[in-house]
């Protein structure tokens, strides 16, 4: 499989030495000579602009990988003995596969981390010699060096930046073995506050260019003019002459619209000499251009042709949207001329079972959950992201907020023995950030700024936070002089704020800011465009009457009631993102703890009562939903889906609904109704003597329409259930289900208390990637092949081979009637 992709030569390489859904089909084989012949017949036919079938290829270069944890002096030398090495696909996190034990740190999930190295054996057609050959890397975690048949070629510190190695001067065509190695260093696992995962956990491709391309990411594209009558775009496209000739160069840029027709072509040439780059700016104004947003995800693509004559010898696609996006200090925010506010999730980029190495499915059920529930925004915590995210952000309609650090030039405290306790590590990206800052927040940029879903480039998360480590007089007490004085933030944020307006200026530049009153006294609000402001709502009002200037929303927050109450009922207030979207890795307690639980969702993905609870406020789409608690009286997130309770009872039935009016019966017997308006914090509650049986809310709309929702007691574990999201798969070796696993009783409700360990059985083309129950204190092996239930239900994931065929996948645990199910690949 070859991805088309904005891809190229890189300018020369900082060596690293330890200091798109749009795809198309091609082929890195000679042709057969029937398909020569018809090539042949087609270039006499087509107009000379249309590009021979090798123009450029970028292969998936995921496949048939050998890998060993340790470190090995000669492993990057071809004739290196690799032969015992473990065969695998990426992407791969070896730190997802454990063993997790109590002497690993807490900020990573108490995860091993450690030294491994990758490796890979390939041949290059001999037609193809004499073209420019680079992998590009979307991530791997961390400090890589990246070596083509002995030769160091690349790599990067900062495990979340996407870079590419030009492989050029090194590679063999034709019957020469080529070995590129991959040196993995993340020994010093306790770096991060957060999980990172270890190893190649993101996609890695191959691409064969010309000597004259079109550079990696070296096409931009904006619309710095929108109406609804007509929009200008602005590309610029950057050209490497990687060649030993001066050539005259032209490029021809095609916009094609969302049913596939070229709507607008424009051209323009330039002289480039040989080893240049040079830079071609062309617009292009349309008419009725269809707009993109939340609600309406439309794309166009921009299709990129260089050409010396009438030969084209490099040809790009470049996905993108037409769409405005203002931020008003009084307003709040503005896209496409309408008023919006940004209901927004904080995401990092693990997956539970999976940890970093996450399949583009497993983001998109997360990100259509999300949806459901009214989300129309993400922040990227707190690093660049998964460029797939991306893709999917802009196809399901997500606005983004792209961020690159969690620090700046001093390290914050990592967590070793739990959160907040023990002695802290300071290892990470402090250590790279005065000779990697720049690059890395330009590699960002670059690499997304052709995203319509991002509307703000964040350079940092908490790099204010009170004595972690900066501090200043403006805490008063807690002021503690010895530790690096605040004032290095502006010194720190200036250049950065200046990289990015280098290469987007469309985009305001923000970070998320902990201690307001410490960076007002330095001036660090004044270099941003806007300034989020991290659990500190009760500042809003006042800082707006000071600084009437300044662009304010809440860039990290809390779930209560009140935190969105304080967005809702400002103008000024652009949106808020909470803390967060999904459970976490890492950012733990005390072991066994692993994971945070602050989400919407659990680590199966699975919606939480906290994620209801925020669809009645976020969500215009009719909703009644019950959890409960035991005790009269209390109140809060604490509910469990069950009706299953002590006799003799009494319980708080919590309900979270959009409905004016909502009516709760138990064995048919009305128990109340309530309107919403006589919420508390944004809950209806009724305390309930208890007694088996149904208990259902049913809301009702202003129109008369209806929702409900029904609790029922559970019986004994009788059996298991497997509820597959999809049962026809493609045989990619990509493609995933997600099977839920569930304990029931005989009437088929799910016994909450269940926590049986279950075994799995798979045949077929198909692997168990991962199994998990969503609690954030299980400590078991993932990857294994048993897994214990919790509150009745877990997941696996399935994911197929590239061999087309049945997939059954069967279930057991002691004392329950099994369960299978079949899937289908093809």
């Amino acid at each position: 499989m070859l991805r088309s992709h904005k891809c190229g030569i890189p300018p020369a390489l900082p060596s690293c030495h330890l200091s798109r859904m749009l795809h198309v089909k091609s082929s890195m084989q000679t042709a057969p000579k029937i398909l020569l012949t018809t090539l042949a017949l087609l270039s006499v036919l087509l107009p000379a602009s249309v590009p021979a079938a090798d123009v450029r290829s970028t292969e998936d270069f995921d496949a048939n990988w050998l890998f060993s944890k340790g470190d090995f002096a000669a492993a990057m030398m071809p004739a290196f003995d690799d032969s015992a090495w473990r065969h695998l696909n990426l992407p791969h996190d070896w730190s997802s596969e454990g063993p997790f034990t109590a002497e690993f740190g807490s900020g990573n999930g108490f995860a091993p981390g450690g030294i491994g190295w990758y490796r890979k054996h390939f041949l290059l057609d001999a037609g193809q010699e004499g073209r420019a050959v680079t992998l590009e890397f979307d991530g791997v975690y961390d400090w890589s060096e990246v070596w083509i048949n002995g030769r160091l070629v690349g790599g990067r510190p900062y495990g979340f930046s996407s870079f590419q190695a030009n492989l050029t001067p090194y590679v063999k065509f034709g019957s020469g073995d080529n070995v590129v190695a991959v040196r993995v260093d993340h020994s010093r696992f306790a770096d991060s506050r957060y999980y990172t995962g270890s190893g190649i956990y993101r996609n890695v491709r191959l691409s064969l260019t010309d000597k004259l391309h079109i550079a990696h990411w070296g096409v931009s594209v904006t619309t710095p003019k929108v109406k609804a009558d007509s929009a200008t775009v602005r590309i610029e496209t950057t050209v490497e002459n990687g060649s030993a000739e001066n050539k005259k160069v032209s490029l021809q840029s095609d916009i094609i619209a969302p049913g596939g027709k070229i709507i607008a072509s424009v051209t323009a040439s330039k002289s480039s000499a040989a080893g240049t780059t040079r830079t071609l700016v062309q617009e292009v104004k349309l008419p009725q251009p269809q707009l993109w947003s939340p609600a309406s995800p439309v794309l166009y693509s921009l299709r990129s042709h260089v050409k010396v004559g009438e030969a084209v010898v490099d040809e790009t696609t470049t996905p993108f949207g037409i769409r405005s996006a203002v931020f008003d200090a009084d307003k709040g925010f503005f896209l496409n001329g309408k008023n919006l506010k940004l209901k927004g999730v904080c995401l990092h980029h693990d997956a539970g079972s999976l940890g970093a190495a996450v399949p583009e499915k497993v983001l998109a059920r997360r990100l259509l959950a999300l949806k459901e529930i009214g989300v129309n925004a993400i922040r990227t915590s707190h690093n660049p992201p998964d460029p797939e995210l991306l893709d999917l952000c802009d196809r399901l309609g997500f606005l983004v907020m792209d961020e690159a650090f969690d620090e700046f030039s001093q390290a914050k405290n990592k967590w070793v023995t739990g959160r907040n306790s023990g002695a802290p590590s300071h290892f990470g990206y402090a250590e790279m950030f005065a000779q990697w800052s720049v690059t890395d927040v330009q590699d960002m940029v670059r690499r997304d700024r052709n995203h319509p879903s991002i509307i703000l480039w964040s350079i940092g998360n908490e790099v204010d936070f009170a004595n972690d480590p900066f501090s200043h007089p403006a805490l008063g007490k807690e002021y503690h002089p010895e530790n690096p004085p605040a004032a290095d933030l502006v010194t720190c944020a200036r250049p950065l704020v200046a990289a990015v307006k280098s290469l987007d200026a469309t985009r305001p530049v923000t970070a998320a800011l902990a201690t307001v009153a410490m960076s007002d006294a330095v001036g660090l609000p004044q270099v941003l465009d806007a300034a989020g402001y991290n659990y500190q709502e009760d500042r809003y009002a006042d800082d707006h009457r000071k600084y009437p200037h300044r662009i304010i929303y809440g860039s990290e927050n809390s779930h209560l009631f009140g935190a969105w109450r304080a967005v809702q009922t400002n103008d000024f207030i652009a949106g808020q993102f909470l803390w967060t979207g999904v459970d976490y890795l890492g950012e733990a307690n005390e072991w066994p703890n692993r994971a945070s639980g602050a989400g919407l969702l659990d680590l199966c993905g699975f919606k939480k009562p906290l994620g209801w609870f925020r669809q009645s406020l976020w969500s215009d789409r009719p909703m009644v939903y019950l959890s409960v608690s035991g005790g009269g009286g209390r109140r809060g997130f604490a509910g469990v889906e069950s009706w299953n309770w002590p006799s003799n009872s009494t319980v708080n039935v919590l309900c979270s609904a959009n409905c004016p009016e909502v009516t709760l019966s138990l064995n048919n017997r009305i128990i109340g109704t309530k309107k919403l308006s006589e919420a508390t914090h944004g809950l209806l509650s009724w305390e309930v003597p208890y007694e088996p049986g149904t208990l259902k809310a049913v809301g009702r709309t202003a129109t008369g329409d209806t929702c409900e929702f029904v609790l029922k007691t559970a019986g004994p574990a009788s059996r298991l259930e497997l509820l597959p999201d999809t049962a026809q798969l493609h045989a990619d070796g990509k493609d995933v289900s997600h099977v839920e696993f569930r304990i029931v009783d005989a009437a088929g409700v799910r016994v909450i208390g269940a926590d049986r360990e279950v075994k799995f059985e798979l045949s077929g083309p198909a692997v168990l990637i991962g199994i998990g129950n969503g609690d954030v204190n299980n400590v078991e092996d993932g990857h294994a092949n048993t897994h214990r239930a919790f509150q009745g239900r877990g997941l696996a994931i399935v994911q197929t081979t590239t061999t087309p065929g049945h997939i059954a996948l069967q279930a057991t645990a002691p004392g329950l009637e099994s369960a299978s199910v079949t899937l289908q690949s093809q």
